[in-house]
């Protein structure tokens, strides 16, 4: 980047093949001269949570040395990591790195680097994942190459990128990725490509849909792998009896939160019942069961199709 350019805004994510699986992250760095820079970086055996708290360490200690003078915003589409680090993360430390359960909090090698990291001028702020935003598609797109053990080339210099990276693209564009090694990071210079959008159908805006067969082929079966990914999850939940958080379940779905606690204590989603089962501190935990052979008089519709 030249001398003069100043960062802009950043955005992170991560991604798990299998949740726990293969892992990878991704963080893209828009500055004011219309640069980019990127770099992601991948782990055998993770979670998705880590893989979000791996890719805003990074993206702080990127910050760190470049000693911005100005507040930065980071974009994250995880809930979990902004209201650990700006909210959990004080109590934590009072009660010796434990819940209000007593027991240890998990990740806490992570959330202390992140405490340690963090500074009044990082603002963080949530961005909903796979709805069209150019920054968080592109840093899904990294984080997936990474724990899929792909290479994608990544872009540093001067782009053709739109003046507000934080703002809708309009279609899902292309993603260009290759057979990669075992390198666990990469950084590198590279001519401009296009930024990604993975998205399904259900994720699409409505004037996308109507039009969905007119896409290009290679954008419909990235969609389909992207939905078979989230289904192949929900099946390793509701079969391995894991409770998850409200946050946790509107990102497997790809919705709002709200969209999740406003639906009552027991509904339908695809394949699944959700059951509300109990309240754990300040989180709501979930149950996935799988409802093909049950009724589905009375349960509510799925949420992400409305």
């Amino acid at each position: 980047m030249s001398s003069s350019s100043t960062i802009q805004s950043v955005y992170t994510d991560g991604a798990c093949t299998g949740n726990p699986g293969p892992g990878g992250w991704g963080v893209v760095v828009y500055y004011t001269d219309n640069s980019v820079r990127e770099f992601g970086g991948n782990e055998k055996q993770t979670t998705n949570n880590r893989m979000e708290m791996q890719a805003a360490i990074a993206a702080l200690s990127f910050l760190t040395e470049n000693q911005p003078k100005e507040p930065i915003t980071l974009y994250t589409d995880s809930e979990y990591l902004i209201k650990g680090v700006t909210q959990w993360v004080k109590n934590w430390k009072k009660k010796g790195w434990k819940t209000a359960q007593g027991k240890p909090v998990l990740n806490q090698d992570l959330w202390e680097n992140l405490d340690q990291l963090n500074s009044k001028l990082v603002l963080w702020q949530h961005v909903r994942g796979h709805a069209g935003n150019v920054g968080n598609e592109r840093c899904d797109a990294i984080a997936r190459a990474f724990a899929n053990n792909k290479t994608i080339s990544l872009q540093s210099g001067k782009q053709n990128l739109p003046k507000e990276p934080h703002k809708k693209i309009g279609v899902p564009l292309t993603e260009l990725i290759e057979e990669k090694g075992d390198n666990a990071i990469t950084d590198q210079t590279i001519q401009p490509l296009p930024l990604v959008a993975k998205m399904t159908n259900m994720d699409l805006p409505a004037s996308l849909n109507t039009h969905a067969e007119e896409l290009p082929r290679e954008i419909k079966v990235g969609q389909l792998r992207h939905l078979i990914d989230t289904l192949r999850i929900a099946e390793e939940i509701a079969t391995k009896g894991y409770l998850i958080t409200s946050s946790e379940l509107a990102d497997l779905m790809d919705v709002h939160a709200s969209a999740v606690t406003s639906r009552g204590d027991e509904w339908r989603w695809r394949n699944w019942i959700v059951s509300r089962v109990r309240r754990e501190g300040n989180q709501i935990l979930w149950e996935l069961e799988r409802g093909d052979e049950v009724t589905t008089t009375g349960y509510n519709s799925d949420p992400a199709t409305e």
